[in-house]
C-alpha cells in the first residue's frame, strides 16, 4: 500500500498523517521530501502513525534523519497513536530512547506547548490569542498583525484543532471566523464553548476578509483592546 500523508498546522505544531507504509523507495524519499520542505517555516512536527501498516529498516531511518534535520532547525519531531507492532520493533532496537511517543494527538501537541511555556518563562511572550479562520490567507495576516502588536499568536482552521490550543495555552483572547463549518456539530459547539469559559472573544464578520486591509486592521485592533480592557475591569 503506498504511503499517504495528510498535514495540517495546530498552531505552531506540524500533525503529519501517514497511511500505509513507510518503506524504502518511493515512501521514504515522499516522507523526507515532505518533511524537509516545510522545515524554513515549520520547525515543531508529530507524525501520526496510527494508519502506518508497515515500516521496514529504511523506513525507521528516515524517521531518525527526520527527527536530526528538525533538532539542528531548532525543532523536534515527536510520534503519537504508534500501532503494536511498530512500536515492538521502536523498543526492539532501543529508538525509544530517542523518539518521544504520545497516545494521541492532543499529548504530543501540550508537550510542545508545555516545554515552550517553560523555556519561555523568562523570555516575558505577549499575551496569548488563538484565531480560528477556515482561510489561511486570514491566518496569515492575522498573525503578522497581532505579532507585531506584541501578541502571543496561534492560529487553526479546525474547531477541534482550536480546542486543543485553547486548552494548551490558555489565552486572553479568542478570534473566531464566520464560517458556520467551524462548527460542525451541536457537540462540538458545547466543547467549545466549555474550553472558552471565562475567555474573551471577538468574532470576525463574514466582511473582514473583504474589507480593505489597514481598515480592517484597525477595526480588529481596536475590537481587541476594548475586549481586553473589559476583562481587566
Amino acid at each position: 500500500m503506498p504511503l499517504s500523508l495528510s498535514t495540517r498546522a495546530v498552531g505552531q505544531v506540524t500533525i503529519i498523517r501517514c497511511s500505509g507504509r513507510i518503506v524504502a523507495g518511493n515512501e521514504t524519499e515522499s516522507l523526507r521530501s515532505h518533511v524537509n520542505g516545510m522545515l524554513l517555516e515549520r520547525k515543531h512536527f508529530v507524525l501520526h502513525l496510527g494508519e502506518v501498516s508497515f515500516v521496514d529498516s529504511s523506513g525507521l531511518g528516515t524517521m531518525v534523519r527526520l527527527l536530526t534535520s528538525t533538532r539542528q532547525s531548532r525543532g523536534d519531531l515527536k510520534l503519537c497513536n504508534v500501532p503494536q507492532s511498530i512500536d515492538k520493533v521502536l523498543k526492539m532496537t532501543n529508538l525509544t530512547r530517542l523518539f518521544e511517543t504520545h497516545e494521541s494527538e492532543e499529548s504530543a501537541i501540550s508537550a510542545f506547548y508545555q516545554k515552550r511555556a517553560a523555556s519561555e518563562q523568562a523570555a516575558a511572550p505577549g499575551r496569548p490569542v488563538v484565531c480560528i479562520h477556515p482561510d489561511n490567507d486570514v491566518l496569515a495576516y492575522l498573525r503578522e498583525l497581532l505579532r507585531k502588536g506584541g501578541f502571543d499568536v496561534h492560529t487553526s482552521t479546525s474547531m477541534k484543532d482550536a480546542i486543543v490550543l485553547i486548552r494548551v495555552t490558555r489565552p486572553d483572547l479568542v478570534l473566531l471566523g464566520p464560517n458556520p463549518n467551524l462548527t460542525p456539530s451541536p457537540a462540538s459547539r458545547q466543547a467549545f464553548d466549555h474550553a472558552c469559559r471565562g475567555i474573551r472573544m471577538v468574532e470576525l464578520g463574514s466582511e473582514f476578509s473583504s474589507l480593505e486591509a489597514g481598515e480592517a486592521a484597525s477595526q480588529l485592533l481596536e475590537n481587541i483592546q476594548t475586549r481586553l480592557k473589559e476583562k481587566a475591569d
